[in-house]
């Protein structure tokens, strides 16, 4: 299954992404990944929810090439829709998300991560934004949260990516680890939550939200609109057409 829920120990619940090759999530993806996280933090039993990948990498975004294979703009609106829906229920989870992250993570997974409560990642975790090379834009409001605001734009607008150690050095990400020992890393600070009263810890989120000086929310959807600009004129079709090999802006 591309996406499965599971209880790891008493209070601590694990949704996991598989959707191979890279994790590249199809529009309808996103929204049952928000749902699991949203289920999940529902659950009364459940103090802490681990978000996790199988496979080479955490999350390599959108599935471009289900936007060029499609027409019309349903699998582009789909994508944008899934995409905040699941970068909210991150953010909205009743219950901590810890999201441990292993190998790439970019574009879609930038949301996710930027929207977590707390992060572990592999040693060879990469992290960034390519929108402004697939004539994109969005995510910057999240990958602010991992970043200085100088060093945001300078990674969005080069579309470089960032190392996990760069990001322990600001402060974002909480351990960096081998591979291997990624979910341990994840568990051993889900562990440390999990002892704590669960109704404490649900209003600590709630509380942490409620004086965030960021709305995540309409602030990323501040930034699909200029993405959808750029799709009404034709330019992030180009770009899209380049990386998924397809002519579908041709075909207009």
């Amino acid at each position: 299954m591309p996406i499965t829920t599971s209880t790891i120990e008493p209070g601590i619940v694990a949704v996991t992404v598989d959707f191979p090759p890279v994790n590249a999530l199809p529009s309808a993806a996103w929204f049952d990944l928000g749902d699991a996280i949203l289920a999940a933090g529902t659950d009364p039993t459940t103090s802490v929810v681990v978000l996790r990948a199988e496979g080479r990498g955490f999350n390599a975004g959108v599935d471009i090439k289900e936007m060029q294979n499609t027409d019309g703009f349903d699998a582009l609106i789909g994508a944008n829709r899934g995409c905040a829906h699941a970068f909210a229920a991150v953010y909205d989870c009743k219950v901590p998300v810890i999201v441990a992250v292993n190998g790439f993570c970019v574009g879609g997974g930038i949301g996710l991560v930027g929207n977590a409560d707390v992060i572990v990642a592999s040693d060879d975790a990469v992290f960034g934004l390519p929108e402004v090379d697939r004539g994109a834009l969005g995510a910057a409001t999240h990958l602010a949260r991992l970043v200085p605001q100088h060093m945001m734009r300078t990674l969005y607008f080069t579309a470089q990516n960032v190392t996990a150690a760069q990001l322990h050095h600001f402060g974002s990400v909480y351990r960096v680890v081998p591979r291997e020992g990624l979910l341990d890393a994840a568990l051993e600070v889900a562990r440390l939550i999990a002892a704590k009263d669960t109704r404490v810890i649900r209003a600590a989120k709630e509380a942490i939200n409620g004086i965030d000086p960021v709305d995540v929310k309409t602030s990323y959807r501040l930034e699909q609109g200029y993405t959808f600009e750029l799709n009404l004129a034709g330019v992030a079709d180009e770009h899209r057409d380049a990386f998924a090999g397809t002519s579908k802006g041709a075909r207009r």
